[in-house]
């Protein structure tokens, strides 16, 4: 594929599908800001011939992401939102859809209020129970919907047992990979069928462009889901790409200091009588750790935490200094949100209503004294 074959994950991070310009030599993709190409003759051409059908520079982007998640086919999208939605069109009206009852709140709007009335049925299950997952189970279920951890109570799920169940069902696997990244969880290799993901996040990495992905190894779910980005057209603009092909050239270094932060920030929160509870997969007492420690690298740079109630959560989200109060994730610099009342205010009143005294840090990669001094200050 390029000169980034059979090297580590760091290296094919900093070099799949981003060989020097053969023209130029330039050592950095460039942006091709071009709207389209010119042809050598009528319906002949380059490889390119109109922007939404494909760019050099968003050829780059696939070609890297695909390297990451070890996978044959990579799409990009506008933002994770369309890279979802593609996915969801694979199926048809009448289907039915087995997802996490636990997902981001933006993911089940899209399920609840734009597949469903469309004809695509869904039911949210408690992923970490088997044998709930196999009571939902229909004759027409399609598609199994998993993120994990998830967003944003930090449940992990078993993405290799839940796949063989799947597979032994016919269903096509779907694993939302956004909050692990492919640094600390490849799902292909363990047993999915496609992985999504929003580039927003860590894979962009700076809190500065939108955009989303999907991959995988299915040949046949290619075709449709690369048919459908060119037809319905949700597609990133090249500098919105280039942006996030800067972001993923240091996206190992990034995710081990986010890890090794939140490691401290957890720390902290342990020992505050302000929390009465922390939920993060690389605490032992985790329900999910075993499987974590089982299929990632790490345990990640996401953590939620459960004050005495909302009015105590809510007053000391208004009192981090460090922590920028703001929603998404993944960026160099520390969040701090209420999903309750921001994130995923679309899920108050459905099954997946969050609770009211919990907290969402997306953790960057500040000093990490910094961080467990403003936490400090913030409970106080």
């Amino acid at each position: 594929m390029t000169a980034a074959d059979g090297l580590g994950f760091a290296s094919r991070a900093i070099h799949a599908g981003q060989d020097p310009d053969p023209q130029t030599g330039a050592v950095i993709v460039p942006v091709y800001q071009t709207s389209t190409f010119a042809q050598t003759a009528v319906g002949e051409h380059r490889g390119w011939d109109y922007a939404r059908s494909g760019n050099p520079t968003r050829d780059a982007l696939e070609a890297a992401l695909a390297s990451l998640e070890e996978a044959r086919h990579g799409f990009a999208f506008s933002s994770g939102l369309a890279a979802g939605d593609a996915v969801l069109r694979t199926c048809s009206p009448g289907d039915h859809v087995v997802m996490a009852n636990d997902v981001y709140g933006g993911t089940y709007r899209q399920f609840a209020k734009v597949h469903q009335p469309w004809g695509l049925a869904f039911d949210p299950v408690d992923l970490s129970d088997l044998e709930s997952v196999a009571a939902a189970w229909r004759p027409q279920t399609r598609l199994l919907w998993i993120e994990t951890p998830t967003n944003p109570l930090m449940t992990v799920f078993d993405i290799a047992g839940l796949s063989e169940l799947a597979h032994e069902r016919g269903a096509v696997v779907v694993v939302d990979n956004t909050f692990a990244t492919p640094y600390l969880q490849q799902p292909l290799q363990l047993g999915a069928d496609v992985v999504v993901h929003s580039t927003t996040k860590y894979l962009g990495g700076h809190s500065d462009v939108v955009g989303g992905a999907a991959l995988t190894n299915d040949d046949a779910l290619a075709e449709r889901i690369g048919f459908l980005q060119n037809a319905v057209g949700a597609v990133p603009g090249p500098w919105d790409t280039w942006l996030t092909l800067r972001g993923v050239k240091t996206l190992a270094v990034r995710m081990r200091a986010h890890c090794d932060n939140a490691r401290a920030v957890v720390a902290c929160l342990a020992e505050s009588t302000a929390v009465r509870q922390v939920l993060y997969p690389g605490l032992p007492t985790h329900p999910g750790h075993e499987i974590a420690a089982k299929q990632m690298r790490d345990f990640g740079g996401m953590v939620s935490f459960r004050m005495a109630d909302e009015d105590a959560a809510l007053a000391a989200c208004s009192r981090f200094r460090l922590f920028t109060l703001a929603e998404s994730l993944g960026g160099v610099e520390s969040l701090v949100e209420h999903p309750g009342r921001m994130t995923h205010m679309s899920v108050a009143g459905s099954p997946l209503e969050v609770p009211g005294d919990l907290i969402r840090l997306s953790v960057g990669i500040e000093d990490p004294t910094d961080l467990v001094a403003d936490l400090l200050q913030a409970l106080d």
